[in-house]
C-alpha cells in the first residue's frame, strides 16, 4: 500500500515534518518499484534506494538530534538509540543476496519502513513536538529560532 503523509504524522516542527515527508516519498518509491511490472531487474534501483535512504536518514537524524540537544530534550538518548537501530537495519541488508531475492528484500524494506515510520514518528518524534508546545514563551522562541535555522539548512 502507498504511504500517505497525513496530519497525524505532523510534529509541528516544520523542518522535522519536511524531512519525515521525504522519508515517506522514499518509502513510496520503494513501493512503486516493487509493483513496476516493466522493470524486471530491480537490483540497481534497490541498491540506490537503500543508499539514498541511509544517507538521507543519517542527515535527518543529525538535524533532529541537533535540535533535541538545543532544547535539552529529556528523551534524546532514547531517540538516538532508535535512530541507531534504524541505521543498523539498513546496514544489515545484504546486497549480495538482492540479485536472487529482489522481491523479498523490497518487501522487507517496505515492511520495515512502514512500521518504523508510523511507530517512530507518531510516538517518539511526536514527543519532541509536545515538548516544544509545552515550553514557556521565551524558551519556545529559542526552539523556534533553532528550528528555523535547521529548516534553512535543509532548504539550502
Amino acid at each position: 500500500m502507498k504511504y500517505e503523509f497525513t496530519k497525524d504524522f505532523l510534529t509541528g516542527i516544520e523542518f522535522i515534518d519536511k524531512e519525515h515527508a521525504r522519508l515517506f516519498e522514499l518509502a513510496n518509491e520503494t513501493y512503486d518499484l516493487l509493483h513496476d511490472e516493466l522493470v524486471t531487474d530491480k537490483y540497481d534501483r534497490i541498491v540506490d534506494l537503500i543508499e539514498e535512504l541511509r544517507d538521507y536518514t543519517k542527515t535527518h537524524f543529525a538535524h533532529e538530534e541537533e535540535f533535541m540537544q538545543s532544547i535539552s530534550f529529556q528523551y534524546i538518548w532514547s531517540e538516538k538509540h532508535q535512530h541507531l537501530t534504524f541505521i543498523e537495519k539498513l546496514d544489515s541488508i545484504d546486497r549480495k543476496k538482492l540479485g536472487d531475492h529482489q522481491e523479498a528484500y523490497i518487501l522487507d524494506v517496505i515492511d520495515f519502513l512502514a512500521k518504523w515510520l508510523t511507530g517512530h514518528i507518531r510516538g517518539a518524534d511526536a514527543r519532541i513536538g509536545a515538548a516544544v508546545r509545552a515550553m514557556d514563551a521565551e524558551t519556545r522562541a529559542k526552539a523556534d529560532a533553532k528550528a528555523a535555522e535547521l529548516l534553512e539548512k535543509i532548504e539550502g
